[in-house]
């Protein structure tokens, strides 16, 4: 392979494919709780890795990750499309965000304490069941191939085509880390929705502030729709929503990102092998109805960790068949247009108490309080999509990609 002499074989107990949220969310569980050998693969600097991320989660009382939160917020705001507003507190939730490179740092820093732990700069290509366990190949960053050999290898990249499905969406976002010339940002407040925004003629447009001072935010332009749009009509919509919307004044853009998340009721498969298995975004993490993925890496992370210290080899479901269903209805309730997603929304957010709804959202409430959330939503839309979906086809799509991304 590429001209150069193969290195030796190298064994851990567990190789991790993918140094992103769930790799890493991963080794630090790992690593932790166990003295288990842990190594994960991640590509060496270049086009193959990923560009900077951020992830936001809420969560009660402080982050496993606490050193490396950016900003926290204690209150969440909706914004109608008629501009009214509702401003709620989740208490005793918190709603965070994370950056990639302060997260990796952390847990970069953190694998370098334990002994048996390590980060691998290769390119991981074929993953193979072996006698003993599973074999990953790569190529060094030197060139050279290399074989790891674990008893359990866990591969979080991402698919390149998605299991089949009844409905697929795409949450597609570009985003501007924005600096202000005056003070325009109330710094103790996100906003999760703002549908004061011209709405697609398919899926739904929300903007996404999140205050990190002041005169700085992070402001995204997002839809939920079956493609994403080009980088010129999301700098578009951008632009538009920060000088005609929020009525920022002059500003600047200090850095970019920009994704695509799947949000589909596609069944992911989390064992591909005796010994492989697939976890994050791959492994079905991504919640279908909301696009959130940090706070279900962590969970499958803790179980995961559970079942290999009971001696049970297996990732278990991120989210609960009631969740997962419940997503499928709404999903394909927005896909035909039943439901209109801007009213649908911060309905949700002015009838249900925030804790309790967010509880919801992360898959943490009862069947009782599921219940009580279904009978605040359209009835009749919600069940008649609910009849149709068993009798619906599956099929299969490429998976969507993020065109861009920088800082």
């Amino acid at each position: 392979m590429n001209g150069h002499p193969a290195l030796p074989d190298q064994r851990s107990d567990v190789v991790i494919v993918g140094g992103g949220a769930a790799g890493l969310c991963l080794a630090a569980q790992l690593t932790a709780t166990t003295t288990r050998s842990v190594t994960v693969v991640e590509p060496p600097d270049g086009p193959s890795r990923s560009p900077e991320r951020t992830w936001c989660f809420w969560e009660e009382g402080p982050s496993a990750y606490e050193e490396a939160i950016s900003a926290t917020w204690s209150r969440l705001r909706v914004r109608g499309t008629d501009g009214s507003e509702l401003t709620v507190d989740p208490a005793p939730q918190r709603y965070r965000m994370l950056r990639s490179p302060q997260f990796e740092q952390l847990v970069h820093a953190r694998l370098a304490a334990h002994p048996g732990a390590r980060v691998l700069r290769a390119t991981a290509s074929a993953v193979r069941d072996t006698a003993d366990g599973a074999a990953v190949s790569c190529v060094a960053s030197d060139g050279r191939p290399l074989t790891l050999r674990a008893r359990h290898v866990f591969d979080s990249r991402p698919l390149h085509v998605l299991p089949p499905a009844r409905t697929c969406l795409v949450q597609h976002f570009r985003g501007w880390f924005v600096r202000t010339g005056a003070e325009r940002f109330d710094a103790t407040v996100a906003d999760l929705m703002d549908f004061r925004v011209p709405q697609p003629r398919h899926g739904l447009a929300f903007g996404y502030v999140l205050p990190l001072a002041h005169d700085r935010a992070l402001v995204e332009y997002t839809e939920f729709s079956r493609s994403p749009l080009t980088t010129t009509a999301y700098e578009a919509a951008l632009g538009h929503y920060c000088r005609e919307v929020l009525r920022l004044g002059a500003f600047t853009v200090e850095a970019a990102e920009q994704g695509a998340i799947p949000m589909t009721d596609a069944r992911f498969p989390r064992r591909i092998g005796s010994a492989v298995f697939r976890i994050g975004t791959a492994g079905g993490a991504t919640r279908p109805a909301t696009g959130y993925t940090f706070a279900a890496a962590q969970r499958q992370s803790r179980a995961i960790a559970a079942a290999l210290d009971a001696g049970r080899p297996l990732v278990p479901p991120p989210h609960r068949r009631r969740a997962l269903a419940m997503d499928a209805v709404l999903l394909r309730a927005l896909d035909t247009g039943r439901i209109h997603g801007p009213d649908f929304f911060t309905g949700l957010f002015g009838r249900i108490p925030a804790e309790r709804l967010l509880r919801f959202l992360d898959g943490a409430t009862t069947l009782r309080e599921e219940w009580g959330v279904g009978l605040r939503t359209p009835i009749g839309p919600m069940l008649r999509t609910a009849v149709e979906l068993p009798f619906l086809p599956r099929h299969f799509r490429p998976a969507q990609r993020s065109a861009e991304s920088a800082s």
